[in-house]
């Protein structure tokens, strides 16, 4: 027990200096890495020993995305709610398969179930289930769409697999994220073998360009462009889906969650005429890697989907998590939502969603009265900005990595160079945009020669 001390000890100095540390590891901390090189112990190791090994080593090279100054990848920075109960989870190492094997995962489940129902304006009977990430979301989404238009098509796919079975037209924008042509692919459904319709400047699907296609239909929206924050126009796409009984999925990796702020209504109009949607907790609601969400509307097209049988798995009234998702044994992600949901409530989660918003406009403003170009509408937590040209935009993305008091990614938009600023830290304010913006700025000056 001294050990897990020891650890516990060391992990609260890390969230409590973590604002401190550069945001990415300095190369002598990479370097430092070398001391986990060694052969694999014949006899074993002290515990306590192993425990310092790894926060000696391996703290210092950690990226500080937990903290304040980290705008890469849509990462948040772990909320304290979370972290605490991530903590007591772990202790508690339950399977989250059944509830035989875990009455409070499973009462937890249905709490956050209905909890993010209602939080998110979804119709009432939506099922949700917990997954690694939203890759896995989108995946299992797509594989209930999939058996769901098969079915109504005459063909059981869990029975006779896709041989043979009917094509399903699949209908894609042209800024759909790789995670979900990845997706499309692992279901059976193809990467390439897709409709794809042109999208507006800020990379959203135009509706008006909706082929005209009949069959098993699987059409698949956007909500936040992963460049722009930018979102589909949900109800035309739903009433494009419902003249051909068509299955509309979103994905909504981080954008999902402006649902949950009200003021944001004019860009989720329709968003809940979906069939289904994904998302991840793991970036915007701040709790830890990994947790991606699925939704389905129709819960039963899940167990239909995932259900397995085996003679040794006992008949529950109760939700089964493993009936209803690709994976049987899973931890406990439940209970990191559950507590930051309650630790915030509506308000909080609202609050949330709106202040790193504005954060990200109020530092596109600064930038852009500085002489940067800002090159999207920054309607959500994205920014995109460009200096000069390709080369001296690479250059500030350099500058400010190696700079190292904030971390910000390139990306490309409309085949140019960009960086991507991603403000998704229940840390970050308004109030901090001067600041960001002026690193931002100082090493653009350097950027520029």
């Amino acid at each position: 027990m001294d050990a897990l001390r020891d650890a516990a000890a060391a992990a609260l100095d890390y969230a409590a200096s973590v604002d401190g540390r550069p945001a990415f590891p300095t190369p002598e901390a990479v370097a430092g890495l070398a001391a986990f090189d060694e052969p694999l112990p014949e006899t074993g190791a002290d515990i306590a020993e192993t425990l310092r090994l790894l926060d000696t080593a391996g703290s210092p090279a950690t990226v500080a995305s937990t903290g304040s100054e980290y705008f890469g990848f849509v990462i948040g920075g772990v909320h304290p709610a979370a972290l605490g109960a991530a903590w007591l989870a772990d202790a508690w190492d339950q399977n989250a398969a059944l509830p035989v094997m875990s009455p409070v995962a499973a009462r937890l489940h249905d709490v956050v179930r209905r909890w993010l129902v209602d939080l998110l304006r979804l119709p009432d009977p939506t099922g949700v289930v917990f997954t690694t990430g939203a890759t896995v979301a989108n995946a299992t989404c797509l594989a209930a769409a999939r058996d769901s238009l098969l079915e109504r098509a005459g063909w059981d796919v869990q029975a006779d697999g896709l041989f043979g079975a009917p094509p399903v037209t699949v209908v894609v924008g042209a800024h759909r994220h790789s995670t979900l042509s990845k997706s499309l692919g692992l279901v059976g459904l193809g990467r390439r073998r897709v409709l794809v319709v042109p999208a507006d400047d800020q990379g959203r699907t135009r509706a008006k360009d909706l082929p005209d296609v009949s069959g098993p239909v699987l059409v698949c929206a956007q909500a936040g462009e992963v460049n722009s924050g930018a979102f589909d126009p949900f109800d035309a796409i739903a009433d494009w889906a419902a003249e051909r009984d068509a299955w509309l999925h979103v994905d909504g990796a981080f954008g999902l969650w402006a649902l949950a702020d009200p003021s944001r209504s004019d860009l989720v109009a329709g968003l809940d005429r979906a069939d289904s949607w994904a998302t991840d907790g793991h970036k915007w609601l701040n709790v830890t890697y990994d947790c991606g969400i699925a939704f389905v509307r129709d819960a039963a097209a899940l167990r239909r989907t995932f259900t397995a049988v085996a003679g040794y798995l006992p008949a529950d009234a109760a939700f089964e998590a493993m009936h209803h998702t690709p994976q049987s044994s899973q931890r406990a992600r439940q209970v990191e939502v559950w507590a930051v949901l309650r630790a915030l409530g509506r308000a909080g989660i609202a609050d949330l969603v709106r202040r790193t918003s504005d954060t990200a406009v109020a530092i596109a403003d600064r930038l852009r009265e500085a002489g940067l170009d800002v090159l999207n509408d920054v309607v959500l937590n994205q920014v995109l900005v460009r200096l000069v040209d390709d080369a001296t935009t690479t250059a500030l993305v350099a500058e400010i990595q190696a700079d190292g008091r904030v971390w910000c990614g390139a990306t490309q938009w409309h085949d140019a160079a960009a960086m991507r600023i991603s403000v998704s830290s229940w840390k970050s304010a308004p109030a901090d945009a001067d600041r960001v913006a002026g690193i931002i700025l100082e090493c653009a000056a350097r950027a520029r020669g």
